[in-house]
């Protein structure tokens, strides 16, 4: 018999508290912090949904493990164990640990990049952007057709346009192609999964014509999850293989372990090629640190290797996917419009529906993101115009091609009953929706600008 409730798969060891603020509080909050959640401070928040990233719940394993920890400067054992557990997973031969990967990216693309190249992906996210932007080269995003159609019920709107993605390599040139980076899961495209029959069909094309294939693999166990769920050729292999077999058709793969390896800090780069390891080899030493910790302690290290692991237990994935689609479902019923179906990590709403009357240059998505802290305490993150936007030579902006706010669920740390709370705030929201006005952008940097955006609030 199948039950409806969603059972965690694991017991509470221990609680961290919550501290509870009014609307009137959350307000002076929210205006202080420039109307820009990423500025409050955490104890002003009540459900933190800003990011999935490095905000999970570390198990009783995972801690045991870093007592472990050997910080020896060279060769430490927690580098032999982390070698190994991110061998298993990828098959690369050539491994890097950086402290994030954000690092991993700007060492791989500064190097592989440059004016006049241009990267495509199936949707560049916004560190992966600012990286490849910031070395001059160009980031075009190549979504397939079906992502277009907020509701349409396929099942990988993740994918890559690889019809649109031969026709750029031949007119452009495959000589000023830096690299094709398949991000599995889309994460600025609505947190949706790749199937592998459009990961081959994208390795094929870069084989043809010798450009080198990057998978941005931070999410790799819960995509995998939903080729299993959607794929019949894979209904029988494990998670962890279908992984192994998306990352056997990679050159590179670049992974924040702070998503989908369950840890608070980490990450790597791995690569087929030795000659290029030598060279990228360099630029880690000089930036993040010696080969056998690259800007990880040996505790982060270990962590690490048991993340990868327990991040692939069917009994998890399957908890991790059926409560953030809860979160959705319960929601859409509502009226609020998100993106379906709903992804591994997070649940997108589509601002800009729920706010027609909010042009893109006012930000309806900030818009979203300010009720959702001012009537609930609940922070998300904006992934719209004031994300990606840009400005044309005479200063107006360029919106983003969705108007988005995410809802990150950090893994194995709320219950069913705070995914629920946040469900009630959307009907605060939704209520309100007619009286809520857009922003202005007082204070901006040049790249990554919505992490420190200073906004005013119009009407």
């Amino acid at each position: 018999m199948q039950f409806k409730t969603i059972f965690e798969p694991f017991r509470v060891k221990m609680v961290e508290p919550i501290r509870m603020t009014t609307e009137s509080e959350r307000n002076e909050f929210l205006k202080k912090a420039h109307y820009n959640p990423f500025l409050l401070n955490s104890d002003q928040v009540l459900i933190d949904l800003l990011t999935d990233s490095g905000t999970s719940a570390m198990s009783s394993r995972q801690w045991a493990a870093m007592m472990e920890g050997d910080e020896s400067y060279a060769g430490a054992r927690s580098w032999t164990r982390f070698e190994h557990a991110v061998r298993h997973v990828t098959g690369m031969p050539h491994i890097l640990p950086t402290h994030q990967g954000r690092a991993a990216e700007r060492i791989l693309y500064s190097h592989l990049g440059g004016p006049g190249k241009v990267f495509f992906s199936n949707t560049h996210f916004d560190t992966t952007r600012a990286n490849i932007e910031f070395s001059g080269s160009e980031a075009v995003d190549l979504p397939c057709l079906e992502s277009a159609d907020r509701e349409s019920p396929f099942p990988f709107k993740g994918n890559m346009d690889t019809e649109r993605l031969a026709k750029e390599v031949e007119t452009r040139g495959p000589a000023n192609v830096a690299a094709v980076v398949l991000t599995v899961t889309n994460n600025s495209g609505g947190g949706q999964p790749v199937s592998m029959a459009n990961a081959r069909a994208v390795a094929t094309i870069c084989h043809r014509f010798h450009i080198p294939l990057v998978l941005d693999m931070c999410r790799i166990a819960e995509n995998a999850y939903f080729v299993h769920q959607h794929e019949p050729e894979f209904e029988s292999k494990s998670y962890l293989e279908i992984a192994h077999e998306m990352c056997s058709l990679a050159d590179a793969c670049v992974m924040s372990a702070k998503k989908d390896a369950l840890v608070n800090m980490g990450g790597f780069l791995t690569l087929r090629d030795e000659k290029l390891t030598h060279e990228l080899t360099n630029l880690l030493i000089i930036t993040e640190g010696f080969t056998t910790y690259g800007g990880l302690a040996g505790r982060d290290l270990e962590a690490i290797a048991v993340g990868l692991e327990e991040g692939f237990e069917p009994d998890y994935l399957r908890y991790r996917a059926r409560s953030t689609a809860y979160l959705g479902e319960n929601i859409r019923a509502k009226g609020v419009p998100i993106i379906y179906p709903v992804g591994g990590h997070a649940v997108y709403v589509d601002a800009g529906a729920l706010y027609p009357h909010i042009p893109p240059h006012e930000y309806p998505g900030q818009a979203l993101v300010c009720e959702l802290y001012r009537l609930g305490g609940v922070r998300a993150v904006e992934i719209g115009s004031a994300m990606f936007g840009k400005y044309d030579a005479e200063g107006q902006l360029i919106p983003a091609a969705h108007e988005l706010v995410r809802l990150a669920i950090p893994r194995r740390v709320y219950t069913q009953s705070h995914i629920d709370y946040v469900s009630e705030v959307f009907d605060a929201v939704l209520a309100n929706r007619h009286n809520t006005h857009g922003f202005k952008i007082t204070f901006e940097q040049p790249f990554l600008r919505h992490f420190t955006a200073h906004f005013e609030p119009l009407g």
